[in-house]
């Protein structure tokens, strides 16, 4: 006692002596290169409010969280540290004479040992290692360089910033170090809501981070009398309970996002919070909402899903779903980045593109018969889900029922080649081969996409045909990302015919899952047995798309859009929606209505968009009852020549409800026959003016159409192999699916020769 005594004299004599002589000081690190230099062991990731989505460690050894400004903690706990560890605080220097003196008298007399290093000196000990306790006392040398570093350090910095310093880098308990932790792990909260009686606690781990209950309890009680605060000794007690009951290294590890966070925190190790662009309550109902309908259809062999939100006009992410949570375990696999099958979801893409190039209208008319088309390995069949077969159909009718047959010789009207760098613009990375390479196929969606692709597509369509970048983060769109893919009008067109309850209806009925009560346009897809199922569509305010299927690749049972992906999609629209409202669209100013009659299915006087240029030469003529009037074709059908078809065998009915005798066809100022009967003509490509005539030359009626030829599929390269990973085994009859198979209108196969 006594050597301990005279070492603690010796060292007061050469404190005096120092600060007579004044010695040159060590240099130390300003506070801003502390700060800077601070690393949280969480990385957070803000949604766009500030509220925190989810917590990713990154340092096992020590919990850290982000570095607390002292106006952001709790005054109650500024002035409870203080109190236990520095009374002195504001008045000393950085090192306090009287409390080393006194500690030199308790010493010396027997009293109870008490420390003197002040909250300054700690944090000199926090800066350098080399002053920290090895398994005993400080030496003389460990404690003269501290006390030279806590005079400098109070010489250069503020006493807040020093204050600061400390709550921030000193240990409480365990593994917590800085305010933020301690206050969210012990108490589940901010450092500035830490109320009087756990400042006291928390003031009482700083100096024992160890100690027991009833250590605890002691000093807790002893500091809050000391400081004659307004907390009870009930409410320590229940404060002290409340942090020493805390699991060690537990807290509230926020995990809403999960694979958002890894996507945007990679690359931002050792920062601040991270403020995202998405919504915290928006995220919170598309996970919600996906966990209960995929345990609906958990009997079908559904395991996984995925949801992605999107602004139609900025292109910030909302909510991002990557996966279902616990309901499979796949919790490292991100569902809006996996590329799979597209399905149907790809045919707006090619219709938007023949309707911008002008071979089809809404109201061209397509075949929807059998089709087979000789591709290398075999025949190529097309087939609508239910194996039914609708004869003629209009585009609009084709594209909104998710017909296949009608798509597929839509590609071979424009060319597969033509289709993949269209999808290519629209930022489908993943078609790295030429259109030889797909097929016909590519039109019912063989190829591989994410949904991150898919909903920025839909989300172009959207935007008038402008494709720009999606954002997870604000402000974060690249120079010059934005480009135009589509035509203002043929965005529209399509956006219409995707918003068509009753055009959708031969397929889907008027009442499913895609009709909202808002204007919204929408299309589903699923691929080859049922592996991949999608639900992508977009109002005027927001984009939403869901993929649902399995991540190891296995095939769902019976699942259709309407059942998969579908409620998924109507439940966060809804919501989305609940106060917002979402008008129809008004048409561009290239963009003309016409009457047509569509004899097909005998609707007379029906309205329809056409582009400027495109509608019919002259309008139906819907005569009155009695009179003769042609029935097909209708005014303003376009007529594609099939590839696979000699010419000479590919031929058109005139048909007209001709009322009495001695009635003539006309074509292109040239009697060809009768029309007392259907006559059946040979086409040719061109465009035709059809007239119906009396005898005596009076025009009755007549109709303008156009016959294109049709470029022919390329069949010298197989269609792509199914990926392994995907869980596409080997097959003996069966190559590949055409990415049909949609249980709304999609199914197809491909077979060597041999007849289904």
């Amino acid at each position: 006692m006594i050597r301990g005594a005279c070492s603690l004299a010796l060292l007061c004599a050469i404190v005096v002596l120092w600060a007579a002589l004044g010695p040159p000081a060590p240099r130390v690190l300003r506070f801003e290169e502390v700060r800077a230099a601070y690393r949280p062991s969480d990385l957070r990731l803000l949604d766009r409010d500030g509220e925190v989505l989810h917590e990713t460690r990154i340092d096992q050894t020590v919990r850290r969280l982000a570095w607390t400004a002292l106006p952001e903690v709790s005054t109650a706990l500024q002035a409870a540290v203080i109190a236990s560890e520095d009374r002195r605080f504001y008045q000393h220097g950085g090192v306090d004479g009287r409390a080393l003196v006194g500690a030199a008298l308790r010493r010396l007399t027997g009293g109870t040992p008490r420390g003197a290093s002040t909250i300054t000196m700690q944090v000199a000990t926090l800066l350098d290692d080399g002053l920290r306790r090895r398994g005993g006392p400080r030496t003389f040398e460990q404690k003269w360089r501290q006390m030279r570093l806590a005079w400098a350090i109070d010489a250069q910095w503020s006493k807040a910033e020093i204050l600061e310093a400390y709550l921030n880098l000193v240990t409480f308990r365990g593994e917590l170090q800085g305010v933020a932790a301690a206050a969210s792990v012990l108490f589940g909260k901010a450092p500035h809501g830490i109320t009087e009686g756990e400042a006291a606690v928390l003031a009482v781990l700083v100096r024992a981070p160890n100690a027991g209950q009833a250590t605890v309890t002691r000093g807790a009680w002893a500091l809050g009398e000391a400081m004659r605060g307004a907390a009870t000794r009930e409410e320590i007690a229940a404060a002290i309970a409340q942090a020493l009951d805390a699991p060690p290294g537990a807290g509230p590890r926020m995990a809403l996002a999960p694979h958002a966070a890894r996507r945007v925190l990679r690359a931002t190790y050792g920062s601040a919070p991270v403020r995202s662009t998405l919504d915290g309550a928006l995220q919170r109902v598309a996970s919600e909402s996906l966990r209960r309908h995929l345990l609906d259809v958990r009997a079908r062999h559904v395991q996984d899903g995925a949801v992605l939100v999107a602004d139609t006009a900025t292109g910030e992410v909302l909510a991002y779903v990557g996966g279902s949570g616990d309901l499979s375990g796949a919790h490292f696999v991100d569902g809006i980045q996996a590329r799979r099958q597209a399905g149907s979801a790809l045919k707006p893409f090619l219709y938007g593109l023949a309707l911008d190039r002008r071979l089809l209208t809404p109201a061209s008319l397509l075949e929807d018969r059998p089709l087979d088309l000789s591709v290398a390995g075999g025949l190529y069949r097309p087939l609508n889900y239910d194996e039914e077969f609708r004869g003629l159909v209009t585009v609009r009718t084709a594209l909104a029922a998710s017909l296949n047959v009608p798509a597929v010789r839509a590609l071979g009207l424009l060319g597969t080649e033509a289709f993949v760098q269209q999808l290519r613009r629209l930022g489908f990375e993943g078609l790295t081969e030429s259109g030889d390479y797909y097929g016909p196929s590519l039109a019912l969606g063989s190829a591989e996409v994410s949904l991150w692709e898919l909903v920025n597509a839909y989300r172009t369509l959207a935007n008038g045909g402008v494709w720009s970048t999606l954002r997870l983060t604000p402000g974060d769109e690249k120079v010059g990302a934005r480009r135009r893919v589509y035509s203002e009008d043929a965005a529209f067109l399509i956006s219409h015919i995707l918003a068509d309850r009753e055009s959708r209806s031969p397929t889907f009925g008027l009442e499913n899952p895609l009709a909202t009560r808002f204007w919204s346009a929408v299309k589903t897809g699923t691929s080859k047995e049922m592996r991949d199922n999608w639900c992508v569509g977009f109002s005027r305010r927001f984009a939403v798309g869901v993929w649902v299927g399995n991540f190891s690749g296995e095939p769902m049972r019976d699942v259709s859009g309407v059942t998969g992906a579908a409620p998924v999609w109507l439940d966060v629209m809804g919501w989305l929606h609940r106060t917002t409202p979402s008008p129809p669209p008004d048409p561009p100013a290239n963009i003309v209505a016409r009457a047509v009659a569509h004899s097909p299915v005998r609707e007379s006087g029906k309205v329809e968009w056409f582009l400027r240029g495109t509608e019919p030469l002259a309008p139906a003529q819907i005569l009155s009852g009695g009179h003769p009037r042609i029935l097909a074709p209708v005014s303003g059908a376009v007529i594609a020549l099939d590839p696979d078809i000699p010419p000479s065998q590919q031929r058109i009915v005139f048909e007209a409800d001709a009322r009495g005798a001695g009635l003539r066809w006309v074509l292109d100022e040239k009697e060809i026959g009768p029309a007392g009967q259907p006559l059946i003509w040979e086409l040719l490509p061109a465009r035709h003016t059809l007239w119906l005539m009396r005898e005596d030359r009076r025009l009755l009626d007549t109709v303008t159409f156009e016959v294109r030829a049709s470029k022919s599929f390329a069949r010298k390269s197989p269609s792509p192999e199914p990926s392994p990973q995907r869980g596409e085994g080997s097959h003996k009859r069966e190559l590949l699916s055409p990415g049909g198979g949609e249980d709304e209108g999609e199914r197809g196969l491909w077979e060597l020769g041999i007849d289904r």
